[in-house]
């Protein structure tokens, strides 16, 4: 049998958590009675700096049982991908398989049973796929299918209907863990691991309690994030715009020739001034591009710390876990 550990990344959470707290570790107590997991498994809850009373409650779950539950609080809120590196980075040195699912159990926590399925059958990487959208709105569903066909589009290889409802086994997480990247896009990075893959398909239930955290702010810098971490096709797009602009302006000489030659009274203005927003519109599209790539290129080589820990209960100390865990 292999040692669990659930991972919860938790943001403003005070509503659904103490419910959240109870379901889980009913199901891990059956993961366990039934031996389809090691009894030393554990859930491991990351606050991600959180303004309400959710690390409150999370440390007192925690403190209420220490044998199977472990709370994390970071410093201030780093956001979703980087709680969840987290929470994989603390998993590390204890866990067998570890399994990552969102606070509000939209996810159906029923699959996990099916995930330690598929890897039992050999599967390092197992990815929770949503049967449907139903659950979304118009607006939702129609951004999430233009997500993954752009996302498709510009060369980043990620998997449609997959959020970061995933299983990794030992062997994926040491993998995982030797990326030294601070912009974190563990979709796109986990599809890109190469280890044996299985998928679970399962149905999203409505959220029962609070409101989603998830911004469609948030949505939309993750979004851009995954594209320009894992592609430079947006700047070989840039170029292929270049070479267009470069060929309409080789043209409009030629014409321009012609018509001289010809003695025709060339009124000019109108295509000049078309001329001069469409080059205008490219160059600084291309900029914008460029310094995002720049910034990014800027974050990563002062190889900021992506996180701090600020509190912990039931967590091993720092300076015994496994040396080869990235000090991030």
């Amino acid at each position: 049998m292999s040692c669990l550990y659930l991972i919860v990344p938790c943001y403003n959470e005070e509503e659904c958590i103490q419910d959240t707290v109870r379901r889980l570790s009913d199901k891990l107590s059956k993961l366990m009675e039934n031996k389809i997991v090691d009894d030393n498994s554990r859930i491991l809850y990351v606050n991600d700096g959180s303004s309400d009373r959710t690390w409150e409650l999370l440390k007192k779950a925690a403190e209420k049982d220490p044998s199977h539950i472990s709370a994390v609080s970071l410093s201030r809120n780093e956001g979703h991908q980087n709680a969840l590196w987290c929470g994989l980075n603390v998993a590390y040195p204890e866990a067998d398989i570890t399994i990552s699912i969102d606070a509000d159990l939209q996810q159906d926590i029923d699959a996990i049973e099916k995930f330690v399925e598929k890897y039992n059958e050999g599967n390092d990487v197992v990815l929770g796929i949503r049967k449907s959208r139903n659950t979304d709105g118009f607006m939702k569903k129609m951004s999430a299918t233009l997500y993954y066909k752009l996302m498709d589009l510009l060369g980043t290889k990620t998997v449609p209907n997959h959020a970061d409802y995933r299983l990794l086994s030992r062997k994926a997480l040491s993998a995982l863990l030797e990326y030294g990247e601070t912009q974190l896009f563990l979709r796109g990075i986990v599809a890109n691991l190469g280890f044996n893959t299985g998928y679970v398909y399962f149905d999203v239930k409505p959220r029962e309690k609070g409101s989603s955290k998830y911004s469609v702010s948030k949505m939309m810098s993750l979004a851009f994030n995954g594209i320009t971490s894992l592609s430079i096709r947006p700047m070989q797009f840039m170029s292929l715009l270049g070479v267009i602009a470069l060929i309409v302006s080789v043209i409009m000489i030629i014409k321009n020739i012609i018509t001289f030659f010809r003695g025709e009274a060339v009124v000019g203005w109108a295509s000049t001034v078309c001329t001069i927003w469409m080059l205008g519109g490219i160059n600084l599209l291309c900029m914008g591009l460029l310094g995002e790539y720049i910034g990014k290129i800027y974050l990563e080589a002062k190889h900021r710390p992506v996180y701090f820990i600020m509190d912990s209960v039931n967590v091993e100390k720092e300076d015994k876990k496994d040396d080869r865990i990235p000090r991030r």
